[in-house]
C-alpha cells in the first residue's frame, strides 16, 4: 500500500471540521496519516477532540500565531512526509473510496504530478448543488470516460480558461509539490498558481473520473468575501498579467492569451455586479466593473 499524508490546514467551523476530519478516518485505503494544523482557531473544541482521538495516524498542533491560509498551506507542505500528499480543506468530505482512487491513479500514471479526482459540489448543509461558478466549471472540464494525463502548454490553457480543478480535492506527488511550492505573493489564487507552475515545469495531472470527493462552497469562505469587495479581482489582474508574460516568453502563445482574457474570471465579476445592486451594495460596482473591462 502507498502511503498518504491528508495535510488539514484548519481555521473555521468546528462541527464542519469534524466531518472532514471523520471522512479522512473513513477511508477505504488505510496507509494514510492525518496532520491537522489549526491556525489559532481562537475555540478550545477542536484541540480537546482531537485529543480524544487515539489512532496514532492522526496528530494536532496549533500555530503559535496565525499564519493565514497561505502560509498554513506553505507550513503543511513542508510537514509531508509520504510520497503522496492532499492539502484538504476543512470543511469538505472525502467519499471512502478517495484515497483509494487517487492511489491506483498515480500508479496508473507514476509519472504524474497531481490528481484530480471527480467532485460533487455540496452547499453549508451537505446539499448537493450546482451555481453558476460550478456550471462553467463543468462545462469547461476537459471531456473523457477515463482516466487521462494532461499537461505542458495544453493544460496550462485549459485551467487559465476556466479554472475548472477544486484544489482541495487535488492529490499531490509529494516531491514535486514540496520543490515547487505555493508563492508566498497570493492569497486566492495560489492554487493555480501552482497548477500553472508545475504545467511549466513539464509536470501533468490526471484527471479520474470517479466520483470521490465533496467540495463544500459556502457564501462565508474567505474568497467569496474578498471576491465581493473586489480584492479577489486585484489579485487575480495582477497573476493573470503576469502569467500571460511569463507564457509569452516561453512560447506558450495560446496559454498567454488564455491569461490575457481571463474569461471567466471577469464573467465572475459580472455576476458579482449584478448581485451588488440587487443588495444595493452599490459601492463595490466601480471596482468590479474595472475587472470587467480591465
Amino acid at each position: 500500500m502507498t502511503a498518504v499524508d491528508v495535510m488539514f490546514p484548519y481555521y473555521g467551523d468546528v462541527e464542519l471540521m469534524k466531518q472532514a476530519a471523520r471522512s479522512v478516518m473513513g477511508q477505504q485505503h488505510q496507509d494514510w496519516r492525518l496532520v491537522v494544523i489549526d491556525d489559532g482557531y481562537p475555540d478550545p473544541e477542536p484541540a480537546r477532540w482531537f485529543a480524544e482521538i487515539s489512532d496514532p495516524r492522526v496528530s494536532y498542533q496549533r500555530n503559535d500565531a496565525n499564519l493565514g491560509a497561505n502560509g498554513n498551506y506553505r507550513k503543511a507542505v513542508d510537514l509531508i512526509e509520504a510520497p503522496i500528499a492532499v492539502i484538504m480543506g476543512a470543511d469538505d468530505i472525502m467519499l471512502p473510496n478517495y484515497l483509494t482512487t487517487i492511489v491506483e491513479s498515480f500508479d496508473e500514471f507514476p509519472q504524474a504530478s497531481a490528481v484530480q479526482p471527480g467532485v460533487q459540489v455540496i452547499d453549508e448543509l451537505g446539499r448537493a448543488t450546482m451555481p453558476l461558478t460550478d456550471l462553467v466549471k463543468k462545462a469547461a472540464t476537459p471531456r473523457g470516460g477515463q482516466r487521462r494525463l494532461l499537461g505542458g502548454e495544453a493544460l496550462a490553457t485549459s485551467l487559465l480558461h476556466a479554472g475548472w480543478h477544486y484544489f482541495p480535492s487535488i492529490a499531490w506527488n509529494s516531491e514535486t509539490l514540496k520543490r515547487i511550492g505555493f508563492r508566498s505573493e497570493f492569497d486566492v489564487v495560489q492554487d493555480l498558481a501552482l497548477l500553472l507552475d508545475i504545467a511549466a515545469d513539464n509536470g501533468s495531472l490526471v484527471m479520474t473520473p470517479e466520483l470521490a470527493f465533496l467540495y463544500r462552497r459556502h457564501s462565508g469562505s474567505d474568497s467569496s468575501v474578498r471576491a465581493f469587495d473586489g480584492r479577489r479581482f486585484d489579485e487575480e489582474r495582477r497573476f493573470f498579467e503576469g502569467e500571460a508574460a511569463r507564457f509569452e516568453r516561453i512560447g506558450w502563445t495560446r496559454a498567454a492569451r488564455a491569461a490575457r482574457l481571463h474569461v471567466t474570471s471577469r464573467l465572475n465579476a459580472v455576476t458579482l455586479i449584478a448581485r451588488s445592486a440587487a443588495g444595493r451594495k452599490f459601492g463595490y460596482i466601480p471596482k468590479l466593473a474595472r475587472h470587467v473591462i480591465g
